[in-house]
């Protein structure tokens, strides 16, 4: 399987990306490939296209399917599995949100709870504890508002992400314009 240097810049970058959202560089290329091809491809096919081991290919499949990103299919006649990437770019987004906060936010909002329920030996447990407690409220709040953006579909999503910019400046301007109330706010807590 031929890549053409376009293509392949950017099967490896992905590679990279991948590495920073939590699956290996191999499997992000992998993905990558599947998401560009317009055509089901074989795990042999992965294979030439990437220049990699075929068990290889066999570890990433795996790793991909955990993640619910990849599709497999059969073709009439056919014993050859295909792999194609699930859905749309969105759909991958939320795979990749799903996960990771299954993976990392879930076992850290666990601990945090069973930690801030403790009750403290003495002050500077005390102050620790209300740190962590400030951790698990924002983890909570950031979990609960990711979910919200998931429950969108991608028009929804999208209208909304071109207001974020608009909303922000408004903010802006209301701290301009009433910089004394942020203050007190600010002085009262």
């Amino acid at each position: 399987m031929d890549i053409s240097a376009q293509n392949q810049s950017f099967v490896y970058h992905f590679g990279e990306m991948g590495s920073r959202w939590g699956f290996n560089r191999t499997v992000g290329q992998m993905y990558a490939l599947l998401v560009i091809s317009e055509d089901h491809l074989t795990a042999n096919e992965l294979a030439a296209g990437l220049n990699i081991s075929r068990g290889n290919v066999s570890m990433g499949i795996k790793e991909l399917h955990s993640w619910q990103l990849i599709h497999l299919s059969h073709k009439p006649g056919d014993r050859k599995e295909y792999y194609s990437a699930i859905g749309s770019v969105w759909d991958m987004a939320n795979s990749v949100f799903k996960e990771r906060r299954k993976r990392e936010i879930d076992p850290t909002l666990s601990l945090l709870r069973t930690l801030v329920l403790d009750t403290p030996a003495d002050k500077s447990d005390e102050y620790a504890q209300s740190k962590m407690q400030e951790i698990h409220d924002l983890l909570e709040m950031v979990t609960e508002w990711a979910a919200e953006l998931q429950r969108l579909n991608p028009e929804q999503l999208s209208r909304l992400m071109k207001l974020g910019a608009g909303v922000s400046k408004m903010l802006s301007v209301k701290d301009q314009l009433f910089p004394l109330k942020k203050k007190i706010d600010s002085e009262s807590v």
